[in-house]
């Protein structure tokens, strides 16, 4: 119990940045997602072709590599980024990539006879979409941007490879000092929590949407 009451602080310390990290990354990869499976399913040929290409590099390698490319690798090239900027873009490209196929999936699979209507009623394609299609788009994939989403609470932890101080960190600088697991096991027991609300609001956000 002292021992729980010693690490805390220090916990509590590496949930922020935690948290910090993964409420940016929520709130700039959806919409960009979605952009880009708009440019991905309507843009020209070679547009698309490079949208393509892109999710391709980034679904196609770890995100710890792009994480260390991001630090490491940039400033091969002139571009010097701190710690936690590269953290943020290196996160925001990879989960962009993954937001915009299920995007697209979602697109792909409201019924064509939805987009003929909008145009036979005349509704501009703005509008249309922002109270026609994308309810429908959000209802289809919110399941799978919820997986991804909890996936996201997870994958911070890989933050650790750049020497920032989040939760996984806490606890293993704990887990040396006292030469014990106890300070994992805490940190287990708060990434759970936390995938925990997350799934309840998410069921929650689910069950209100009904069209």
């Amino acid at each position: 119990m002292t021992m729980i009451t010693e690490l805390l602080p220090a916990l509590l310390e590496g949930l922020k940045t935690t948290l910090f990290l993964f409420s940016i990354i929520l709130i700039v990869t959806i919409p960009l997602g979605f952009l880009v499976a708009i440019v991905r399913v309507y843009a020209p040929k070679g547009i698309s072709l490079i949208v393509q290409f892109y999710i391709y590099i980034m679904r196609g390698t770890p995100l710890l590599l792009q994480l260390m490319v991001a630090f490491f690798g940039l400033p091969h090239i002139g571009i010097t980024l701190d710690r936690f900027p590269a953290a943020v873009i290196a996160f925001a490209l990879n989960y962009t990539a993954y937001y915009a196929e299920i995007f697209r999936g979602g697109i792909l699979a409201v019924p064509k006879g939805q987009f003929e209507a909008l145009q036979v009623l005349g509704i501009g394609k703005i509008r249309g979409y922002r109270r026609i299609i994308i309810p429908q788009v959000t209802r289809i994939v919110l399941p799978s941007v919820g997986n991804e989403v909890i996936s996201l609470v997870k994958d911070t932890s890989l933050v650790y490879i750049l020497g920032l101080g989040e939760l996984l960190r806490a606890g293993q600088i704990a887990s040396n000092t006292y030469a014990s697991l106890i300070p994992f096991v805490a940190v287990g027991i708060i990434y759970l929590l936390i995938t925990g609300l997350v799934t309840l609001g998410l069921t929650t956000i689910e069950k209100r949407i009904h069209f």
